[in-house]
């Protein structure tokens, strides 16, 4: 059986359309921590393309966006010493298009946190294609209390 994701594993009923494995129509990106980051790889389809051959900015946007926002529930929890992340949410992230993102092969995620606290983290992350870093991230991500609708997402 292959491994299952940090989705798969915390919230395998999410539907959010970057990375919940429950929407079918979404991105479905599959995060996995490995050495003190987080991984991920991820296959472009046409339908994602901003013309021929590359991929979307806003499709860079979500990928990592979501993806850094499990770097950082994950993080937390492993702070807190639980053992199911919570709930987080972006509070704000800044994407750097460096290059075109090319859509002839799987791209790849990555990020670490370079500053956590009790209950927000702040993660960078990077996306390359054919080799090379097209475009990196930095934001801030926070566990959201009772009362805020993320609250028991996952």
């Amino acid at each position: 059986m292959a491994e299952r994701s940090l989705q798969e594993q915390y919230a395998p009923e999410n539907s959010c359309w970057g990375c919940g494995p429950a929407n079918p129509d979404g991105l479905r990106i599959r995060s996995f921590a490995k050495n003190g980051e987080v991984v991920a790889e991820w296959q472009p389809q046409p339908k994602y393309e901003a013309f021929p051959g590359v991929l979307n900015g806003g499709i860079i946007g979500t990928l990592l966006d979501c993806h850094c926002n499990w770097t950082a529930a994950y993080h937390l929890m492993k702070h807190a010493g639980a053992d199911h992340p919570p709930c987080t949410v972006t509070a704000e992230y800044a994407i750097k298009l460096l290059r075109p993102t090319p859509t002839n092969g799987p791209v790849t995620l990555s990020a670490h946190v370079v500053d956590l606290t009790d209950d927000r983290a702040t993660v960078e992350g990077a996306l390359s294609g054919g080799g090379k870093v097209c475009a990196t991230c930095r934001g801030i991500f926070v566990a959201v209390k009772e009362g805020h609708p993320a609250f028991h997402r996952w």
